[in-house]
């Protein structure tokens, strides 16, 4: 229950020039920041923890799994995570290294590399995923988030990261 004189104090204390109305947007950044920071570390140390990889080695194994034939141009793949392709390279090295990702040329262009998932590695992204979806029901358990909660915190978050992949 909230106290009327004490939400008038407040009101009165609250500059116009300097104050925005409503919720500050800064604020609800940085909780955005914060939270985005405790789920990678959550996913890093499980992922890493039972399958020796990284969220962000997750997340690009996901989306060539998700990608026609299991592959993509190394640039679209860029695209689609929100890295450079430099970023997209580093970033598969290891993978190539450990036999998860191969590196296809072209057939018609020897200037296109695409990154394409072995059989490898989508047997282990499959266990990745096992893996990952219980770390997602551990952080969104039932008693803390109803599932009308998820449903509304996955559309308020559309406008700043697209529809669902």
């Amino acid at each position: 229950m909230t106290d009327p004189q004490a939400d008038a104090q407040a009101d009165a204390q609250a500059d116009p020039q300097t104050d925005p109305p409503g919720p500050d947007p800064l604020d609800t950044a940085l909780r955005l920041v914060r939270a985005q920071a405790t789920l990678v570390k959550r996913f890093d140390a499980g992922l890493s923890g039972l399958h020796g990889v990284s969220l962000s080695d997750f997340t690009m194994l996901l989306r060539l799994s998700e990608a026609p034939g299991g592959r993509m141009r190394r640039v679209d793949l860029a695209e689609a995570l929100g890295l450079t392709a430099s970023g997209v390279t580093r970033g598969l090295a290891p993978l190539e290294r450990i036999g998860l990702v191969t590196r296809e040329a072209a057939p018609r262009d020897a200037r296109v590399a695409y990154a394409a998932l072995t059989p490898t590695g989508r047997e282990r992204l499959s266990e990745m995923l096992t893996t990952a979806r219980q770390i997602a029901t551990d952080v969104f358990t039932p008693t803390q988030w109803p599932p009308n909660d998820l449903t509304t915190l996955a559309t308020l978050l559309t406008p700043l990261t697209g529809p669902r992949r």
